[in-house]
């Protein structure tokens, strides 16, 4: 299994697949061939797939969208790995697809969070803030380099974000401060690491090609580089990655504990947040799917039903009464 799985990354990041599309594709391919007695997936074909597939949907009851990236991964695999199409699937049962709201904090509650954070942790802080204040997801956060800011002008930019495409998003000035102190920070980092003999960022590997020296540039440092430094399993090469996730997952899940906010929010709900205080204060829709990065604007479309008071935006007749309570009249 192990040397095609091999295989499948190095099909993966030739198409400049992000790390972790190849790491869940890599898990699909994983749970497929367990799924089916360790057989090898060239002795398998449609009926196979089918039958992992409809598992997933009607035992593990996965969402739509989890199904559907085991059946990218099992496409992928093979096409790009054992070279053969994938024909009709039959009466492959689908996940259901079921639309949720998201979960979104009004400004009170969003500053009470944050206050939180940045009594607690001030670099947890910072990266909310942007969560926030810029609308990116946790992974594009960590993943900014230094020469992704731009403090004069205010802006960021986010590369290879979800869908593999760049976009511009505003840099909340009041941030500044808070910024150019953790750039000194982590170029205090680096230039110890450059001293030791490290030093040296992990970069896409046709951007290395290019520039074989840009790995120990300042400019491609991280924003938010990690306290310990690390191996790369694929070359060998010693250097610093960026923060883990759950640092700030485990900071933001107890400050909103700490707020005393009853709501079922995480890192991804500062986001949501983002865009509906925007469309709050009438910016139209299109300029907010740009500032998402949502491919369809479809997607952003959810946020206007939060926005909605009550079921559908309906005022309840009750709230229109005088006097609501036991013996009132009318």
């Amino acid at each position: 299994m192990s040397a095609l799985i091999d295989q499948m990354a190095s099909a993966l990041r030739a198409r400049h697949y992000s790390r972790r599309t190849e790491q869940a594709y890599c898990r699909w391919v994983r749970r497929y061939i367990r799924h089916h007695g360790l057989r090898h997936p060239a002795e398998m074909a449609e009926p196979e797939i089918n039958a992992f597939l409809t598992h997933l949907a009607t035992t593990e009851r996965v969402s739509a969208s989890t199904q559907t990236q085991a059946l990218s991964a099992l496409l992928f695999l093979y096409r790009h790995v054992l070279h053969r199409q994938v024909g009709d699937l039959g009466q492959l049962i689908r996940a259901r697809t079921q639309t949720r709201l998201p979960v979104v904090l009004s400004r009170d509650e969003v500053r009470a969070v944050l206050g939180e954070l940045h009594r607690d942790d001030r670099v947890c802080w910072l990266i909310a803030s942007l969560l926030y204040g810029a609308g990116l997801r946790l992974s594009e956060c960590l993943g900014l380099r230094v020469l992704d800011l731009d403090l004069a002008r205010g802006e960021l930019v986010v590369r290879s974000g979800k869908g593999g495409k760049d976009r511009a998003t505003p840099l909340p000035r009041a941030l500044s401060p808070a910024l150019r102190e953790q750039l000194r920070r982590a170029k205090l980092i680096h230039e110890r690491d450059l001293a030791a003999g490290w030093g040296a960022v992990q970069l896409p590997a046709a951007l290395e090609r290019k520039y074989p020296r840009a790995p120990w540039e300042w400019r491609w440092q991280w924003v938010f580089p990690q306290q310990r430094r690390w191996t790369d399993a694929r070359t060998g090469r010693q250097g610093r990655h960026h923060m883990h996730p759950t640092i700030v997952q485990r900071a933001v899940r107890d400050a909103v504990r700490h707020a005393g906010i009853d709501k079922h929010a995480t890192c991804h709900t500062l986001r949501h947040s983002f865009a509906t205080h925007l469309l709050e204060s009438g910016y139209d829709i299109r300029t907010i799917q740009e500032l998402l990065g949502h491919k369809d604007v479809g997607t952003t479309m959810i946020y206007t039903h939060v926005l909605q008071r009550g079921g559908q935006g309906v005022r309840s007749p009750l709230d229109s009464l005088t006097g609501s309570g036991p013996g009132s009249s009318g």
